[in-house]
Protein backbone atom coordinates (compact mmCIF):
# COMPACT_ATOMS: atom_id res chain seq x y z
CA UNK A 1 0.00 0.00 0.00
CA UNK A 2 1.80 3.18 -0.99
CA UNK A 3 1.60 6.68 0.41
CA UNK A 4 -0.59 6.11 3.50
CA UNK A 5 -0.17 8.25 6.46
CA UNK A 6 -2.03 8.52 9.92
CA UNK A 7 -3.90 11.20 11.90
CA UNK A 8 -3.30 11.16 15.76
CA UNK A 9 -1.97 7.67 15.88
CA UNK A 10 1.65 6.43 14.40
CA UNK A 11 2.13 4.50 11.46
CA UNK A 12 4.06 5.62 8.09
CA UNK A 13 3.85 9.17 5.96
CA UNK A 14 3.43 10.36 2.87
CA UNK A 15 4.96 13.89 1.94
CA UNK A 16 3.12 16.40 4.29
CA UNK A 17 0.89 19.22 2.42
CA UNK A 18 0.66 22.65 4.44
CA UNK A 19 0.04 24.33 7.70
CA UNK A 20 1.12 21.99 10.59
CA UNK A 21 -0.70 19.06 11.97
CA UNK A 22 -0.45 16.91 14.59
CA UNK A 23 3.24 19.06 15.19
CA UNK A 24 4.18 18.08 11.47
CA UNK A 25 4.77 20.94 9.36
CA UNK A 26 2.65 20.20 6.10
CA UNK A 27 4.46 21.85 3.82
CA UNK A 28 5.56 21.12 -0.27
CA UNK A 29 2.02 20.57 -2.09
CA UNK A 30 -0.46 23.07 -3.71
CA UNK A 31 -2.89 20.87 -2.25
CA UNK A 32 -5.36 18.45 -4.07
CA UNK A 33 -8.08 18.45 -6.96
CA UNK A 34 -10.55 16.52 -4.59
CA UNK A 35 -10.64 15.52 -0.82
CA UNK A 36 -12.40 12.24 -0.39
CA UNK A 37 -14.03 11.73 2.87
CA UNK A 38 -14.56 7.65 3.69
CA UNK A 39 -11.94 5.07 2.33
CA UNK A 40 -14.79 2.67 2.10
CA UNK A 41 -16.63 1.73 -1.57
CA UNK A 42 -18.07 5.00 -2.08
CA UNK A 43 -14.76 6.81 -1.36
CA UNK A 44 -11.84 4.41 -2.76
CA UNK A 45 -14.18 4.03 -6.06
CA UNK A 46 -14.52 7.30 -6.50
CA UNK A 47 -10.74 7.79 -5.45
CA UNK A 48 -9.15 5.64 -8.15
CA UNK A 49 -11.60 6.90 -11.07
CA UNK A 50 -10.75 9.94 -10.49
CA UNK A 51 -7.12 9.34 -10.13
CA UNK A 52 -6.74 7.14 -13.17
CA UNK A 53 -9.28 8.05 -15.02
CA UNK A 54 -8.86 11.72 -14.84
CA UNK A 55 -5.44 12.30 -13.68
CA UNK A 56 -6.85 14.54 -10.69
CA UNK A 57 -4.97 14.36 -7.38
CA UNK A 58 -6.97 13.10 -4.85
CA UNK A 59 -6.62 12.64 -0.78
CA UNK A 60 -9.02 9.82 0.93
CA UNK A 61 -8.82 10.09 4.74
CA UNK A 62 -10.96 7.89 7.20
CA UNK A 63 -11.24 7.95 10.71
CA UNK A 64 -10.37 4.49 11.22
CA UNK A 65 -6.69 3.22 11.12
CA UNK A 66 -7.34 0.97 8.07
CA UNK A 67 -8.90 1.54 4.36
CA UNK A 68 -12.07 -0.79 3.29
CA UNK A 69 -14.90 0.81 5.53
CA UNK A 70 -16.86 -1.93 6.93
CA UNK A 71 -15.86 -4.58 4.22
CA UNK A 72 -12.54 -4.99 5.86
CA UNK A 73 -11.11 -7.87 6.69
CA UNK A 74 -7.38 -9.03 8.23
CA UNK A 75 -5.95 -12.61 9.73
CA UNK A 76 -6.60 -12.43 13.06
CA UNK A 77 -4.41 -13.46 16.33
CA UNK A 78 -4.95 -17.29 14.72
CA UNK A 79 -3.91 -16.85 11.29
CA UNK A 80 -7.47 -17.22 10.04
CA UNK A 81 -8.59 -14.15 7.81
CA UNK A 82 -12.07 -12.43 9.02
CA UNK A 83 -14.43 -9.80 8.58
CA UNK A 84 -13.87 -7.33 11.40
CA UNK A 85 -17.13 -6.10 11.08
CA UNK A 86 -19.16 -9.00 10.33
CA UNK A 87 -19.79 -11.18 6.95
CA UNK A 88 -19.61 -8.95 3.67
CA UNK A 89 -20.62 -11.19 0.71
CA UNK A 90 -20.53 -9.91 -1.93
CA UNK A 91 -23.10 -10.71 -5.37
CA UNK A 92 -24.28 -8.84 -7.77
CA UNK A 93 -26.48 -8.02 -11.15
CA UNK A 94 -24.72 -5.53 -12.73
CA UNK A 95 -21.94 -6.74 -15.27
CA UNK A 96 -20.63 -3.36 -15.32
CA UNK A 97 -19.92 -3.17 -11.28
CA UNK A 98 -18.48 -6.78 -11.40
CA UNK A 99 -16.08 -5.87 -14.15
CA UNK A 100 -15.31 -2.95 -12.96
CA UNK A 101 -14.07 -4.60 -9.50
CA UNK A 102 -12.09 -7.14 -11.51
CA UNK A 103 -9.85 -4.87 -12.26
CA UNK A 104 -8.28 -5.18 -8.75
CA UNK A 105 -9.05 -8.89 -7.80
CA UNK A 106 -9.35 -12.52 -8.46
CA UNK A 107 -12.79 -13.94 -7.23
CA UNK A 108 -13.73 -17.21 -5.25
CA UNK A 109 -17.07 -18.80 -6.13
CA UNK A 110 -19.16 -18.90 -3.71
CA UNK A 111 -23.19 -18.39 -2.84
CA UNK A 112 -24.25 -17.37 0.53
CA UNK A 113 -26.18 -20.24 2.13
CA UNK A 114 -27.78 -19.23 5.57
CA UNK A 115 -29.60 -21.76 8.02
CA UNK A 116 -31.79 -20.25 10.61
CA UNK A 117 -31.84 -21.88 14.05
CA UNK A 118 -36.02 -22.28 14.54
CA UNK A 119 -37.71 -24.85 16.94
CA UNK A 120 -34.25 -26.83 18.04
CA UNK A 121 -33.02 -27.71 14.54
CA UNK A 122 -31.11 -26.05 11.35
CA UNK A 123 -33.29 -25.19 8.38
CA UNK A 124 -32.82 -22.91 5.20
CA UNK A 125 -33.43 -19.42 4.94
CA UNK A 126 -34.98 -17.44 3.20
CA UNK A 127 -37.52 -20.37 3.43
CA UNK A 128 -37.95 -23.02 0.88
CA UNK A 129 -39.82 -26.65 -0.10
CA UNK A 130 -37.18 -27.91 2.52
CA UNK A 131 -38.02 -25.14 5.31
CA UNK A 132 -41.47 -26.08 5.22
CA UNK A 133 -41.06 -30.05 4.85
CA UNK A 134 -38.65 -30.32 7.77
CA UNK A 135 -40.41 -27.53 9.89
CA UNK A 136 -44.10 -29.82 9.16
CA UNK A 137 -42.95 -33.60 8.66
CA UNK A 138 -44.05 -33.15 5.10
CA UNK A 139 -42.98 -34.01 1.87
CA UNK A 140 -44.81 -31.87 -0.49
CA UNK A 141 -43.45 -30.71 -3.99
CA UNK A 142 -43.35 -27.19 -5.63
CA UNK A 143 -47.05 -27.42 -6.29
CA UNK A 144 -47.83 -28.63 -2.54
CA UNK A 145 -45.74 -26.11 -0.97
CA UNK A 146 -46.98 -23.15 -2.82
CA UNK A 147 -50.48 -24.33 -1.65
CA UNK A 148 -49.41 -24.60 2.03
CA UNK A 149 -47.91 -21.36 1.88
CA UNK A 150 -50.85 -20.03 -0.20
CA UNK A 151 -53.36 -21.31 2.70
CA UNK A 152 -51.45 -19.64 5.37
CA UNK A 153 -51.36 -16.18 3.79
CA UNK A 154 -52.96 -13.08 5.34
CA UNK A 155 -53.81 -11.11 2.38
CA UNK A 156 -53.14 -7.68 3.06
CA UNK A 157 -54.55 -4.68 0.89
CA UNK A 158 -52.37 -1.89 1.85
CA UNK A 159 -48.59 -3.49 1.85
CA UNK A 160 -46.83 -0.35 4.31
CA UNK A 161 -44.92 -2.55 6.58
CA UNK A 162 -42.09 -5.74 7.26
CA UNK A 163 -45.45 -7.06 9.18
CA UNK A 164 -47.42 -7.17 6.34
CA UNK A 165 -44.90 -8.71 3.38
CA UNK A 166 -44.42 -11.02 5.64
CA UNK A 167 -47.99 -12.13 6.49
CA UNK A 168 -49.02 -12.09 3.59
CA UNK A 169 -46.67 -14.17 1.90
CA UNK A 170 -46.45 -16.92 4.69
CA UNK A 171 -48.41 -16.50 7.12
CA UNK A 172 -48.79 -15.43 10.94
CA UNK A 173 -47.08 -18.65 12.35
CA UNK A 174 -43.80 -18.42 9.71
CA UNK A 175 -43.98 -14.70 10.45
CA UNK A 176 -43.47 -15.17 14.11
CA UNK A 177 -40.64 -18.26 14.07
CA UNK A 178 -38.17 -16.47 11.15
CA UNK A 179 -38.99 -13.03 11.02
CA UNK A 180 -40.38 -11.08 14.11
CA UNK A 181 -37.79 -11.77 16.49
CA UNK A 182 -35.00 -11.58 14.30
CA UNK A 183 -36.26 -8.08 13.24
CA UNK A 184 -37.11 -6.69 16.22
CA UNK A 185 -33.67 -7.57 18.00
CA UNK A 186 -31.59 -6.21 14.32
CA UNK A 187 -34.19 -2.86 14.84
CA UNK A 188 -34.92 -2.25 18.22
CA UNK A 189 -38.62 -1.93 16.54
CA UNK A 190 -40.95 -4.38 15.78
CA UNK A 191 -41.78 -5.28 12.16
CA UNK A 192 -45.04 -3.09 12.18
CA UNK A 193 -43.32 -0.19 12.25
CA UNK A 194 -40.69 -0.84 9.66
CA UNK A 195 -40.85 0.04 6.07
CA UNK A 196 -41.74 -2.87 3.48
CA UNK A 197 -38.31 -2.48 2.03
CA UNK A 198 -36.79 -4.53 5.13
CA UNK A 199 -38.23 -7.97 5.19
CA UNK A 200 -38.91 -7.34 1.09
CA UNK A 201 -35.14 -7.73 0.97
CA UNK A 202 -35.47 -11.71 1.54
CA UNK A 203 -37.63 -13.95 -1.05
CA UNK A 204 -39.83 -17.10 0.32
CA UNK A 205 -39.62 -20.25 -3.03
CA UNK A 206 -41.21 -23.33 -3.23
CA UNK A 207 -38.59 -25.16 -4.59
CA UNK A 208 -35.15 -26.16 -3.21
CA UNK A 209 -33.03 -23.24 -3.89
CA UNK A 210 -31.72 -22.50 -0.76
CA UNK A 211 -28.70 -19.79 -1.53
CA UNK A 212 -29.80 -16.68 0.29
CA UNK A 213 -29.13 -14.52 -2.95
CA UNK A 214 -30.14 -15.20 -6.73
CA UNK A 215 -28.07 -12.25 -8.61
CA UNK A 216 -25.89 -13.75 -11.48
CA UNK A 217 -22.89 -12.84 -9.91
CA UNK A 218 -21.84 -14.18 -6.94
CA UNK A 219 -18.32 -14.35 -5.94
CA UNK A 220 -15.92 -13.45 -2.59
CA UNK A 221 -12.55 -11.52 -3.32
CA UNK A 222 -9.92 -14.64 -3.73
CA UNK A 223 -7.46 -12.52 -1.63
CA UNK A 224 -9.93 -10.61 0.49
CA UNK A 225 -11.92 -7.62 0.36
CA UNK A 226 -8.58 -5.47 2.39
CA UNK A 227 -6.22 -6.71 -0.67
CA UNK A 228 -9.12 -5.51 -3.23
CA UNK A 229 -9.01 -2.06 -1.84
CA UNK A 230 -5.37 -2.10 -1.74
CA UNK A 231 -4.88 -2.76 -5.42
CA UNK A 232 -7.66 -0.15 -6.41
CA UNK A 233 -5.92 2.52 -4.21
CA UNK A 234 -2.08 1.70 -5.93
CA UNK A 235 -1.99 4.79 -7.65
CA UNK A 236 0.56 8.03 -7.41
CA UNK A 237 -2.13 10.38 -7.87
CA UNK A 238 -4.01 8.99 -4.25
CA UNK A 239 -2.71 10.27 -0.78
CA UNK A 240 -4.24 8.57 2.18
CA UNK A 241 -4.63 9.30 5.59
CA UNK A 242 -5.67 7.13 8.38
CA UNK A 243 -7.11 7.83 11.62
CA UNK A 244 -8.13 10.98 10.77
CA UNK A 245 -11.25 13.02 10.92
CA UNK A 246 -12.37 15.73 8.02
CA UNK A 247 -12.86 18.21 10.85
CA UNK A 248 -9.15 18.04 12.18
CA UNK A 249 -7.77 18.78 8.69
CA UNK A 250 -10.68 20.26 6.54
CA UNK A 251 -8.97 23.94 6.81
CA UNK A 252 -5.40 22.72 6.74
CA UNK A 253 -5.74 20.93 3.42
CA UNK A 254 -6.11 22.98 0.21
CA UNK A 255 -8.49 20.88 -2.24
CA UNK A 256 -11.15 21.99 -5.15
CA UNK A 257 -13.76 19.79 -4.28
CA UNK A 258 -15.07 17.49 -1.65
CA UNK A 259 -16.54 13.74 -1.67
CA UNK A 260 -18.11 13.39 2.05
CA UNK A 261 -19.71 9.31 2.51
CA UNK A 262 -20.13 9.47 6.02
CA UNK A 263 -23.42 10.33 8.27
CA UNK A 264 -24.93 13.39 6.25
CA UNK A 265 -26.72 14.87 9.54
CA UNK A 266 -23.23 14.65 10.84
CA UNK A 267 -21.28 16.68 7.88
CA UNK A 268 -24.86 19.42 8.71
CA UNK A 269 -23.69 19.46 12.23
CA UNK A 270 -27.39 17.60 13.42
CA UNK A 271 -29.21 20.48 12.37
CA UNK A 272 -31.94 19.38 12.49
CA UNK A 273 -31.77 16.49 14.40
CA UNK A 274 -30.02 13.31 14.34
CA UNK A 275 -30.92 10.98 11.74
CA UNK A 276 -31.48 6.93 13.42
CA UNK A 277 -28.81 4.01 12.18
CA UNK A 278 -28.52 0.85 13.82
CA UNK A 279 -25.82 -0.05 15.01
CA UNK A 280 -23.81 -3.80 15.82
CA UNK A 281 -20.98 -4.79 18.21
CA UNK A 282 -19.06 -8.12 18.00
CA UNK A 283 -17.82 -10.95 19.40
CA UNK A 284 -14.89 -12.31 17.61
CA UNK A 285 -13.76 -16.16 18.55
CA UNK A 286 -11.69 -18.98 18.09
CA UNK A 287 -13.17 -22.52 18.65
CA UNK A 288 -10.35 -24.96 18.67
CA UNK A 289 -11.96 -27.49 15.89
CA UNK A 290 -12.09 -27.57 11.87
CA UNK A 291 -15.75 -26.31 11.66
CA UNK A 292 -18.47 -25.24 14.04
CA UNK A 293 -21.45 -25.13 11.55
CA UNK A 294 -22.30 -26.34 8.13
CA UNK A 295 -22.37 -23.02 6.88
CA UNK A 296 -20.91 -19.66 7.18
CA UNK A 297 -23.85 -17.73 8.59
CA UNK A 298 -26.55 -19.23 11.21
CA UNK A 299 -29.63 -16.81 11.99
CA UNK A 300 -31.06 -17.42 15.43
CA UNK A 301 -34.51 -15.31 15.66
CA UNK A 302 -35.64 -15.86 18.67
CA UNK A 303 -36.09 -13.01 20.73
CA UNK A 304 -34.35 -15.15 23.82
CA UNK A 305 -30.92 -15.53 22.78
CA UNK A 306 -29.15 -12.16 22.47
CA UNK A 307 -26.98 -12.28 18.88
CA UNK A 308 -28.92 -12.34 15.85
CA UNK A 309 -26.42 -14.69 13.83
CA UNK A 310 -22.96 -16.34 14.28
CA UNK A 311 -20.31 -16.36 11.22
CA UNK A 312 -18.16 -18.84 10.39
CA UNK A 313 -15.84 -17.02 8.21
CA UNK A 314 -13.65 -20.01 7.13
CA UNK A 315 -16.96 -20.87 4.71
CA UNK A 316 -16.83 -17.81 2.52
CA UNK A 317 -13.08 -17.71 2.23
CA UNK A 318 -12.21 -21.16 1.53
CA UNK A 319 -9.23 -21.42 3.56
CA UNK A 320 -7.67 -24.14 4.73
CA UNK A 321 -7.01 -24.40 9.22
CA UNK A 322 -7.01 -26.93 11.98
CA UNK A 323 -9.02 -23.69 13.67
CA UNK A 324 -11.91 -22.07 13.08
CA UNK A 325 -12.67 -18.12 13.85
CA UNK A 326 -16.48 -16.61 14.63
CA UNK A 327 -18.45 -13.70 15.30
CA UNK A 328 -21.39 -13.54 16.83
CA UNK A 329 -23.28 -10.53 15.95
CA UNK A 330 -25.29 -8.36 18.59
CA UNK A 331 -27.74 -5.30 17.24
CA UNK A 332 -27.29 -2.13 19.36
CA UNK A 333 -28.71 1.53 19.46
CA UNK A 334 -25.06 2.93 20.27
CA UNK A 335 -22.21 2.93 18.30
CA UNK A 336 -21.14 3.23 14.70
CA UNK A 337 -23.74 3.79 12.55
CA UNK A 338 -24.39 1.23 9.79
CA UNK A 339 -28.16 0.74 8.56
CA UNK A 340 -30.39 3.73 8.12
CA UNK A 341 -33.38 2.89 10.29
CA UNK A 342 -36.47 2.69 7.46
CA UNK A 343 -39.58 4.67 8.42
CA UNK A 344 -41.45 7.21 7.05
CA UNK A 345 -40.53 9.70 9.69
CA UNK A 346 -36.95 9.21 9.01
CA UNK A 347 -37.00 9.67 5.59
CA UNK A 348 -39.28 12.76 6.23
CA UNK A 349 -36.17 14.09 8.02
CA UNK A 350 -33.51 12.90 5.26
CA UNK A 351 -35.36 14.98 2.80
CA UNK A 352 -34.07 18.20 4.86
CA UNK A 353 -30.65 17.08 4.56
CA UNK A 354 -30.85 16.12 0.92
CA UNK A 355 -31.98 19.52 0.50
CA UNK A 356 -28.81 21.21 2.17
CA UNK A 357 -26.49 18.70 0.54
CA UNK A 358 -28.21 19.61 -3.07
CA UNK A 359 -27.71 23.34 -1.95
CA UNK A 360 -24.27 22.75 -1.34
CA UNK A 361 -21.81 23.73 -4.19
CA UNK A 362 -18.46 21.74 -4.96
CA UNK A 363 -19.74 18.89 -2.31
CA UNK A 364 -21.17 15.79 -3.34
CA UNK A 365 -22.93 12.88 -0.72
CA UNK A 366 -22.28 9.07 -1.76
CA UNK A 367 -22.79 6.15 0.00
CA UNK A 368 -24.92 4.60 2.80
CA UNK A 369 -24.19 6.97 5.05
CA UNK A 370 -24.16 10.10 2.59
CA UNK A 371 -27.32 9.16 1.11
CA UNK A 372 -29.25 7.39 4.12
CA UNK A 373 -29.98 4.39 1.68
CA UNK A 374 -29.48 0.78 2.83
CA UNK A 375 -27.27 0.18 0.20
CA UNK A 376 -25.72 -3.35 -0.90
CA UNK A 377 -22.25 -3.27 -1.63
CA UNK A 378 -22.54 -3.22 -4.91
CA UNK A 379 -25.29 -0.60 -5.27
CA UNK A 380 -22.72 1.64 -3.78
CA UNK A 381 -20.36 1.06 -6.13
CA UNK A 382 -22.70 1.28 -9.17
CA UNK A 383 -23.75 4.84 -7.41
CA UNK A 384 -19.93 5.76 -7.05
CA UNK A 385 -19.42 4.67 -10.59
CA UNK A 386 -22.75 7.06 -11.94
CA UNK A 387 -21.16 9.70 -10.26
CA UNK A 388 -17.99 9.49 -11.94
CA UNK A 389 -19.57 9.37 -15.00
CA UNK A 390 -21.10 12.90 -14.15
CA UNK A 391 -18.28 14.64 -13.40
CA UNK A 392 -16.29 12.98 -16.35
CA UNK A 393 -19.32 14.34 -18.59
CA UNK A 394 -18.65 17.70 -16.91
CA UNK A 395 -14.95 17.80 -17.90
CA UNK A 396 -14.94 16.02 -21.05
CA UNK A 397 -18.02 17.85 -22.40
CA UNK A 398 -16.07 19.21 -25.23
CA UNK A 399 -14.32 16.23 -25.87
CA UNK A 400 -14.97 13.32 -28.64
CA UNK A 401 -17.34 10.21 -27.05
CA UNK A 402 -13.89 8.41 -27.99
CA UNK A 403 -11.57 10.43 -25.98
CA UNK A 404 -14.22 10.43 -23.07
CA UNK A 405 -14.34 6.97 -23.35
CA UNK A 406 -10.66 6.39 -23.63
CA UNK A 407 -10.84 8.07 -19.61
CA UNK A 408 -13.40 6.76 -18.09
CA UNK A 409 -11.77 3.56 -18.88
CA UNK A 410 -8.15 4.65 -17.63
CA UNK A 411 -6.49 0.95 -17.71
CA UNK A 412 -3.20 1.83 -16.35
CA UNK A 413 -1.29 2.61 -18.83
CA UNK A 414 -2.60 -0.30 -21.44
CA UNK A 415 -1.58 -2.99 -18.93
CA UNK A 416 -3.78 -5.84 -19.22
CA UNK A 417 -6.27 -6.84 -16.72
CA UNK A 418 -4.60 -10.00 -15.61
CA UNK A 419 -1.14 -8.78 -14.89
CA UNK A 420 -1.99 -5.81 -13.30
CA UNK A 421 -4.06 -7.83 -10.51
CA UNK A 422 -1.63 -11.04 -10.55
CA UNK A 423 1.62 -8.51 -9.89
CA UNK A 424 -0.49 -6.64 -7.64
CA UNK A 425 -1.33 -9.96 -5.42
Amino acid sequence: MRDVMTGAAGGPAVTPLHGVRNGVALSGRAGFDYLIVGAGFAGSVLAERLARGLGKRVLLIDRRPHIGGNAYDHYDDHGVLIHRYGPHIFHTNSTQVAEYLSRFTRWRPYEHKVLAHVDQQLVPIPINRRTVNTLYGLELDEAGVAAFLAGRAEPVADIRTSEDVVVGAVGRELYEKFFRGYTRKQWGLDPSQLDKAVTSRVPTRTNDDDRYFGDSFQNMPLHGYTRMFENMLDHPNIKIMLNTDYREVQREVRYDNLIFTGPVDEYFDYRYGKLPYRSLKFRHEMVDQERFQPVAVVNYPAEDVPYTRITEYKHLTGQQHPRTSLTYEFPSAEGDPYYPVPKPENAELYRKYQALADATPNVHFVGRLATYRYYNMDQVVAQALKLFDRILHAETGGRSLTEAAKAFSGLMQGTPLKKRVDAAE
